[in-house]
């Protein structure tokens, strides 16, 4: 089982080759090559009696795509991505490096003639307002920012080039992955991660949006365990259909606010300072609150039951079991 992962470096991704060499194995086979890329050089697992090739790079480069299928990967996990505020903020970029990248990686397997699973993480911003009160799967993308448009683009991508048997494609529109550890990165959403990360550090926390809004999460425990399943589907069972929402846990900032309470105490409630910043929220106002999910909860994905849960899972994963509140 040979593997190929873009967006190594990345939060997920890291996460996701960390799962892969506990495991060892995907879709009942050993892992034996694992081919890793990323703007950045990613870090190599160690993982006895598996080769592990670093490949950095820009995607959208002419050849890029052709040099990292050359291998033949059995699954490819496609990861790399810029996030929803820097694509919003630098429309060229965003359109290089989300659409482009993915149209020159998806056209590389298609000329290379091998039919692997295609892992693809999309998001929920490809939805776009109004919105009903609960998202069912059948509510038609109308994405309000160019990053949400990016995403539908590579899905339609992924669904024709599955159709023509180019490859079996699996598109998950992830939700907000939250707590995202380390370093607030420049994602429109990353306030919903640092209102909890931050505080849990006895760190102060900017909340640049009303605590009224609504929003669907899931840990990046979760995160990684869509992909996993998502490379393990029985791709018949998902019909023509390759994009599939997300499940996950929603709530709104204040619930979150509250969540944190319960966990941690009012002392860290405490460090979140709230401070209005209109381009944010003209951002998120757009974005939607709940999903149905029923598609993929009967495919067998799942994620946590309450933000209670979320938050718990990163005190666990990231800070030893213990706040330091």
């Amino acid at each position: 089982m040979r593997i190929l992962i873009t967006g190594a470096a990345g939060m997920v991704g890291r996460k996701l080759i960390a799962r892969l060499a506990k495991d060892g194995t995907l879709r009942g086979r050993k892992i034996t090559a694992l081919d890793l890329h990323d703007i950045v050089p990613p870090q190599a697992p160690i993982m006895d009696g598996v080769s592990v090739t670093i490949h950095t790079g820009d995607l959208a480069v002419a050849g890029a795509g052709e040099g990292l299928v050359a291998s033949r990967p059995d699954v490819v996990f496609h990861l790399a991505g810029i996030v929803s505020g820097e694509a919003e903020a630098n429309f060229e970029l965003g359109y290089r490096v989300n659409l482009d990248g993915t149209r020159a990686l998806f056209d590389a397997i298609r000329l290379a003639g091998f039919a692997p699973r295609v892992v693809f993480t999309s998001s929920i911003a490809v939805f776009g307002a109004p919105f009903p009160d609960v998202i069912s799967d059948d509510f038609h993308p109308t994405p309000l920012t160019s990053y949400g448009t990016q995403k539908q683009m590579s899905e339609a991508l992924l669904a024709d080039y599955s159709r023509r048997g180019f490859f079996d494609g699996i598109g998950i529109r992830l939700p907000t992955i939250c707590v995202r550890p380390g370093k607030p990165n420049k994602a429109a959403s990353g306030f919903f991660s640092g209102i909890i990360r931050e505080p849990l550090s006895g760190q102060e926390a900017i909340l640049p949006v009303p605590r009224s809004v609504v929003h669907t999460h899931a840990s990046p425990r979760s995160a990684v365990n869509f992909l996993i399943h998502a490379a393990e589907i029985d791709g018949a069972a998902v019909g023509p259909r390759r994009n599939l929402t997300m499940p996950g846990v929603a709530v709104s900032v204040g619930e979150q606010i509250e969540a944190l309470e319960r966990v941690a105490g009012a002392q860290a409630v405490k460090l979140i300072r709230e401070e209005p910043d209109e381009t944010i929220w003209a951002i998120v106002k757009g974005w939607p609150t709940r999903f149905e999910a029923r598609r993929s909860r009967e495919l067998g994905f799942s994620a946590e039951q309450s933000f209670d849960e979320i938050i718990r899972a990163h005190i666990e994963d990231e800070l030893g079991g213990k706040d330091s509140v």
